[in-house]
């Protein structure tokens, strides 16, 4: 695989759950984990079911989407409970879609939640996801792409901590788009 493979690295800017009604999702594209050739954005509603729609119309509609060869999700929930159907991302962009996560969730507490606050129907999405896969020092779902190669773009893009470098940028413009200023590492 090639080392500068390009790769759209989506995160959402951090947003208050009790006023925002939407949240600024940034997406990074990046050569590898060395180059950024882009940024994209988009909005999406705090604990809506517009995330999967948003995303796929973002990217498709991107003068990058014809180099774009993955796509990382910072978690697959954007906004909250805006939930991610991964599966569905995959079939409409026709690109692999890997989540990256800093900790295995905790799925009996997320499930608990998304009942008590009404949002049961949220859950097949979730299981729809798939495995979750350790590598070094993280976790990760994909869909689109075997697990080896997932792992092997992980490591292509990783050069600046355990994160990604796609989405550990996103992340710090969404914190300076919210804050002002990026806030502690990512």
């Amino acid at each position: 695989m090639k080392n500068q493979i390009r790769i759209i690295g989506i995160d959402d800017s951090p947003f208050d759950k009790f006023r925002d009604k939407k949240t600024r999702v940034i997406g990074t594209v990046f050569r590898g984990g060395d180059f950024m050739d882009g940024i994209l954005s988009i909005e999406v509603d705090v604990d809506g079911n517009n995330s999967t729609e948003k995303l796929t119309n973002m990217i498709i509609n991107s003068k990058f989407y014809t180099q774009i060869r993955a796509v990382f999700l910072d978690g697959i929930a954007l906004a909250g409970f805006n939930i991610v159907d991964i599966k569905k991302l995959n079939k409409n962009t026709k690109i692999p879609v890997i989540v990256i996560m800093r900790h295995y969730p905790n799925k009996r507490k997320i499930k608990q939640t998304l009942r008590k606050i009404n949002m049961e129907e949220k859950i097949g999405i979730i299981e729809k996801a798939g495995k979750i896969f350790p590598h070094k020092k993280i976790y990760f779902q994909k869909t689109g792409i075997d697990e080896n190669q997932a792992k092997n773009i992980i490591d292509i893009s990783t050069t600046h901590s355990y994160i990604p470098e796609p989405i550990r940028v996103a992340h710090m413009i969404g914190q300076g788009i919210a804050f002002g200023e990026s806030r502690g590492g990512s």
